[in-house]
């Protein structure tokens, strides 16, 4: 999708994918600055690791903890967070949720759970439910949650009544074997009235395909994966996104359409 963005804008600019281990992402950030990068993209497990490894950390970095972008300016590396409004974004656009004031179920603890719940917490909604497979990280993200926005009620577990979303921020899913991300014992999608998936790839996966069958809005993570990229690509270039470009790219190679 960047790429097919710095074509629309004829930017002699590329876009490359590298493989960095853990242990080796520190040298990576540095050898992307002495090479004059413009900057990086950072997926898991990169991005809670990067924030000690910047120069700077922008407001959006410092608020949600973790850097998912870089930018070399000047010298120096500084980290941003375009995961958080990239959520926001999507579940307006895709599924039409307003997050104030609302119920949500939220599945997942990691780093992708822990910034969407402290987004959604800073949306303002009425009552988050948290589950994680290890019931002690969704304890303490919940304590965070309180802490920074005491007006929203936070409880572990799954709620009795109805919600009005379910989050999957967890990587069940990806693959054919996976089963649900939820306990389907304790909590009914029916309960739901719209139900987000993060992972894009497959475009259904088996708990977008049995949310829709019980009468719930549904939508993959490809929004979000769009909405993030054109915000690192305004952070790098200084330009406006092409938006549609970039999910027009995404969609062909993710699905071949």
């Amino acid at each position: 999708m960047h790429n097919a963005a710095y074509a629309a804008l004829g930017l002699n600019w590329r876009y490359l994918a590298f493989e960095v281990d853990p242990k080796n992402l520190r040298a990576a950030i540095e050898g992307a600055r002495t090479m004059n990068f413009a900057g990086l993209n950072l997926t898991v497990p990169h991005k809670l690791l990067a924030v000690d490894m910047v120069d700077e950390l922008d407001a959006s970095a410092k608020t949600w903890g973790a850097v998912n972008t870089i930018k070399f300016e000047n010298g120096r590396a500084i980290g941003f967070n375009t995961d958080a409004d990239a959520i926001v974004t999507s579940l307006r656009q895709d599924l039409k949720v307003e997050l104030r004031g609302v119920k949500v179920l939220l599945l997942g603890a990691g780093g992708a759970g822990r910034t969407a719940a402290l987004k959604i917490g800073a949306e303002k909604v009425a009552e988050l439910f948290l589950v994680n497979r290890t019931a002690s990280k969704a304890e303490a993200i919940a304590g965070e949650v309180k802490k920074q926005f005491p007006s929203v009620k936070v409880f572990v577990g799954y709620p009795q009544g109805e919600i009005d979303l379910l989050l999957n921020a967890t990587s069940l899913g990806l693959k054919p074997e996976d089963g649900s991300p939820m306990d389907e014992k304790q909590f009914s999608l029916k309960q739901a009235r719209a139900v987000y998936d993060m992972i894009y790839k497959p475009a259904e996966t088996k708990l977008l395909a049995a949310a829709k069958a019980a009468g719930c809005r549904t939508a993959n993570g490809i929004g979000m994966l769009v909405q993030q990229g054109a915000k690192a690509f305004e952070i790098w270039t200084g330009q406006s996104a092409p938006v549609a470009v970039m999910r027009r790219a995404v969609e062909g190679s993710v699905y071949g359409v």
